[in-house]
């Protein structure tokens, strides 16, 4: 498993550095090949310490964080959370990897736009992966983010899910 170990407002300690491998490390034993990796961030906001931390197993990721005193008790909370979610959608990671065998993904880029007022802090560059809506429910759940694109794999057009504010699910289905 490769480790990316990111401090924001916060120097992280090489002692704590060791002890975030050593403790993902025992998460690599749901994994079969080299090509996960996880991505911890240590968050230091006003007197709140959180620690977050995403996994990537072949295309597939699995999030998630803690906050406290103490970055050390909030690994604690963090590795059970994230070894529960893989026990979880283990089986799913598994068929995804068999199912894209022979499959070509698109590929997703962000286009530069000028917005009055605003200003782009972010980009994000993904792999669109057919799935089903149901799949992509479960995904969009995995991650916690409150919408999730993807391409439909029945139609091959590329959809956006979002959680409305009542709690349901919303689908977009751009037309052409």
């Amino acid at each position: 498993m490769k480790i990316e170990v990111i401090g924001r407002n916060y120097e992280v300690s090489e002692r704590l550095k060791e002890i975030t491998d050593k403790k993902l490390a025992k998460l690599d034993k749901y994994f079969d090949g080299a090509d996960t990796k996880a991505k911890v961030c240590f968050k230091k906001q006003a007197q709140a310490l959180t620690i977050e931390v995403m996994l990537d197993y072949a295309g597939k990721f699995v999030r998630a964080t803690a906050s406290g005193d103490n970055f050390y008790d909030n690994l604690d909370v963090v590795i059970p959370k994230l070894e529960g979610q893989i026990r979880k959608h283990r089986t799913r990671f598994d068929k995804h990897q068999k199912n894209k065998a022979f499959r070509e993904a698109a590929v997703y880029e962000t286009a530069d736009r000028e917005v009055e007022n605003l200003k782009l802090v972010k980009e994000k560059k993904f792999k669109l992966v057919p799935m089903t809506v149901e799949e992509a429910m479960d995904e969009m759940d995995l991650l916690g983010h409150a919408f999730y694109v993807f391409l439909d794999a029945k139609t091959n057009t590329v959809q956006i899910l979002y959680k409305r504010k009542d709690g349901d699910l919303g689908l977009i289905e751009p037309e052409i």
